[in-house]
C-alpha cells in the first residue's frame, strides 16, 4: 500500500513506453518488506534538468534511473560522478548523499559484461563494432575495454560523438579505439547494436546482416519490440544472439546497493528468475544459448 511515508523512486526517460525497470522494482520491494515504489516519468530531454533537480528537493524521493537519451546529460547536472561515469560522460543512477549532492553513476557495461557471462559469450581479445556512441553505447564500450577486447569500433551519425567517445576510451584504457565509417560488420567478432534503432517498426536495420561474419556474437540492448528484427536475422543466420534484457536484470542488484536496499539487491542476485519470467517473452525463452 503506498502511504504518506512511501519512498519514490522515478524511472526517467523519452520515450517512456519502452522501460521494464519498474517492474522489477515494484516486484522486489514488496518482496523485501521495503515501503517504497518506482514511478515511470516522461520527460522531454529539454526539461531533464529542473525536472532533476526539482523531484530531488523532496525528502521521499530515493533515486532516479535514467534511460534514453538523458543518460549523457544527466552527467553534466549532478555534482558528482564515479570514474566509469565519468569516462563514459553519462550516468543512469542518481542519488542524493548526506550533503544534498546529488551523486551519479553508471552500470550498463557492467550490467552488460554479466550477460555476456551468463551464456557463455567471450569478449576477451575479441574485436567489437559498436553502433550508437550515447549514453549506454559509452558505458558498454568502457567496460569492454577495461574487459581487455582487442579492438572497438563505434558507429553513429553523430561523428563527433563517436570521436570523443574513441578518444575517452582509448585514452583511459590503451585499447584501440576507432570511429567506424559506415555500420558494416564485416570482420567483427561481436556487434551490438546500443542505438535506439529498431524501437520503431519504421527503423532501418543497424546493420546490414548479409555483412556478418558466420561466428560473430550479435547483441541488442533494446528493452521494446524484441527479438529485434536484427536478432531475428542474425538467428535465422546462424549467429548467437543476445537481447538486453539480461542487462537490465544483472544490473538491478547494482542499482540497489547504489541506493542503500542491500537486502533486495542480494534477493536478486541470489534468484532472479521472476524478474526473468516478467521481461522474457515466451518467444525468447529457448532464444537465447550458450556459446560454450
Amino acid at each position: 500500500m503506498i502511504t504518506g511515508r512511501t519512498g519514490v523512486f522515478f524511472m526517467v526517460a523519452d520515450p517512456i513506453d519502452q522501460v521494464r525497470t519498474p517492474e522489477i522494482f515494484n516486484e522486489v520491494f514488496p518482496l523485501c518488506g521495503i515501503d517504497a515504489v518506482m514511478v515511470p516519468l516522461h520527460v522531454r530531454p529539454e526539461h531533464l534538468v529542473e525536472t532533476v533537480r526539482s523531484v530531488f528537493r523532496s525528502p521521499t524521493t530515493r533515486g532516479m534511473v535514467l534511460s534514453i537519451p538523458h543518460k549523457t546529460a544527466a552527467a553534466q547536472l549532478v555534482d558528482h560522478c564515479s570514474k566509469g561515469a565519468a569516462t563514459a560522460n553519462a550516468v543512469n543512477a542518481i542519488r542524493r548523499n548526506e550533503r544534498g549532492q546529488l551523486e551519479g553513476d553508471l552500470f550498463d557495461g557492467l550490467g552488460f559484461l554479466k550477460s555476456m557471462d551468463r551464456y557463455a559469450l567471450t569478449y576477451r581479445g575479441k574485436s567489437t563494432l559498436l553502433i550508437g556512441a550515447g549514453g549506454a553505447a559509452s558505458a558498454i564500450a568502457t567496460a569492454l575495454a577495461e574487459a581487455k577486447v582487442s579492438k572497438i569500433a563505434v558507429f553513429d551519425p553523430d561523428t563527433e560523438k563517436a570521436a570523443s567517445l574513441a578518444r575517452s576510451i582509448e585514452a583511459r584504457y590503451a585499447v584501440q579505439t576507432i570511429v567506424q565509417e559506415n555500420n558494416d560488420p564485416a570482420g567483427f567478432e561481436i556487434v551490438i547494436n546500443a542505438s535506439p534503432l529498431g524501437l520503431k517498426s519504421s527503423d532501418p536495420l543497424p546493420v546490414p546482416p548479409d555483412r556478418l561474419e558466420a561466428g560473430a556474437q550479435v547483441c541488442d540492448i533494446l528493452m521494446k519490440n524484441q527479438p529485434t528484427p536484427l536478432l531475428r536475422t542474425a538467428m535465422a543466420r546462424g549467429n548467437v544472439v543476445l537481447p538486453g534484457f539480461d542487462m537490465l536484470i544483472l544490473q538491478s542488484p547494482l542499482f540497489l546497493d547504489y541506493f542503500g536496499l542491500p537486502q533486495a539487491a542480494e534477493l536478486l542476485r541470489q534468484d532472479d528468475s521472476f524478474a526473468r519470467d516478467l521481461l522474457f517473452p515466451e518467444e525468447l525463452r529457448g532464444m537465447v544459448k550458450r556459446a560454450a
